[in-house]
């Protein structure tokens, strides 16, 4: 860990305003001792966000020269609790390309609150629709962690609440330090071979994702291979099953980062 967060803990905040994500924090640190697998990771840290009053946590890597939210190398693919139907239409309407939270992710070293993006007299408004509509979708507030790697790469570890009230100043230190240890423990993964093997997906079931990844619908791949649209639910729900995914979307994104298909 850096010594940028290895005083956190000692920082000089009111007891009683700091005790439940401090508390949170050691817990997450204990629980994360020993872990192997990012999945399981990711759902501690899951954990601690929701005790933290935030339900909904997303993590992507990016190269330096990377606009869209796609596995870095031998990192790990986007993991993310966001609702299934905001993860769909952010997708679907290509705001990966354009969000303004990887755009200032880029410029920041520490966290910061999406309403000081949203609030920047240099966003666009096209960049000021994606926080509007994911408000619609009931992510309407939060705090992002940019996490600078070397030649330039680097992730990102968001923070979404289902309400307008802000998260403290005090306690958003315990979420950075919470991202920090999560992107330093994924990347000791990496490189120790420890990236899950792609599951093993049948021609059928890669075929659907594909079109999946491709924007079609189930009525339109079942049209295009010759089978019903059930039958595309059948296999689309084995896929997500086998890839991990909450949804159709999610599960197409990883398909094409874990390299089962190629768009």
């Amino acid at each position: 860990m850096s010594d940028q967060f290895s005083s956190v803990p000692a920082m000089h905040f009111p007891a009683s305003a700091r005790e439940a994500c401090a508390v949170e924090l050691g817990r997450f640190l204990d629980q994360t001792d020993g872990v192997t697998q990012s999945k399981r990771l990711f759902d501690l840290l899951s954990a601690f966000a929701l005790n933290c009053d935030c339900p909904w946590i997303a993590y992507a890597s990016l190269a330096a020269d990377q606009r869209i939210l796609t596995r870095v190398g031998r990192d790990a693919p986007p993991m993310l609790n966001y609702p299934d139907e905001w993860q769909e239409r952010y997708f679907e309407m290509g705001y990966d390309r354009i969000d303004p939270i990887i755009n200032m992710s880029r410029k920041r070293a520490g966290a910061f609150r999406w309403s000081e993006v949203y609030n920047d007299a240099r966003i666009t408004e096209e960049e000021r629709r994606v926080f509007d509509e994911a408000a619609m979708f009931g992510l309407r507030s939060g705090v992002s962690v940019p996490l600078h790697g070397p030649d330039g790469s680097f992730a990102i570890m968001s923070f979404a609440q289902p309400w307008d009230r802000e998260l403290q100043n005090k306690a958003i230190p315990y979420f950075q330090f919470a991202a920090v240890h999560f992107h330093v423990t994924v990347a000791k993964f990496a490189k120790s071979g420890g990236v899950e093997e792609a599951p093993d997906l049948s021609t059928r079931e890669k075929e659907c994702i594909l079109w999946i990844a491709r924007g079609k619908s189930s009525w339109e791949i079942g049209k295009i291979l010759g089978i019903s649209g059930n039958t595309v639910n059948f296999h689309v729900k084995s896929i997500m099953r086998k890839l991990d995914a909450n949804s159709r979307t999610l599960a197409a994104l990883k398909a094409v980062n874990i390299g089962i298909i190629e768009l």
